[in-house]
């Protein structure tokens, strides 16, 4: 009885270091997608945790420094200062005006520290205006129309 005992305290003990191991990993790699505004809301507590706030690159505010790379990111009027210190290269969308998203923490000098950096142009993908992309558009429409002939038209009466 006391060998299966011991055994049962074993099994306890790793189940136990394995769910603390779990949660704790979960706890850690969460990420939240806040807004710039709710950003700045969250105060400290922006520090404590992983964030993923999103806005359009200021194009005139990209500075290259050694690896760090520091922009500013604009949403709804709310400027953040980002300073991005990831071993990633940025993509090659990362221009001024295209949206991008970054993740990080915010510091306690008010400049949002991000581990990584996604970019799109939007421009660069979408349809001009007033056009459908190829295969979505309504039947009928983009194509020329051709009368007729009236000697192919029947009457019914």
């Amino acid at each position: 009885m006391q060998k299966y005992g011991k055994f049962a305290v074993l099994m306890a003990i790793i189940v136990g270091s394995l769910l603390w191991l779990a949660t704790n990993g979960i706890q850690n790699s969460t990420t939240y997608y806040k807004s710039i505004a709710e950003l700045r809301q969250m105060g400290g507590g922006a520090q404590a945790r992983n964030v993923r706030v999103g806005g359009d690159v200021v194009g005139d505010s990209i500075v290259h420094e050694g690896t760090f790379v520091k922009f500013n990111l604009v949403q709804d009027k709310e400027t953040l200062r980002v300073a991005y210190e990831g071993r990633d290269p940025l993509p090659d969308t990362f221009r001024g005006g295209a949206q991008a998203l970054a993740a990080g923490r915010m510091g306690p000098d008010g400049v949002f520290h991000a581990s990584e950096i996604q970019a799109k142009c939007a421009s660069k993908y979408a349809p001009k205006p007033g056009m459908a992309p190829e295969g979505l558009q309504p039947k009928g429409v983009g194509k020329p129309t051709q009368a007729m002939p009236a000697s192919t038209l029947r009457t019914s009466l």
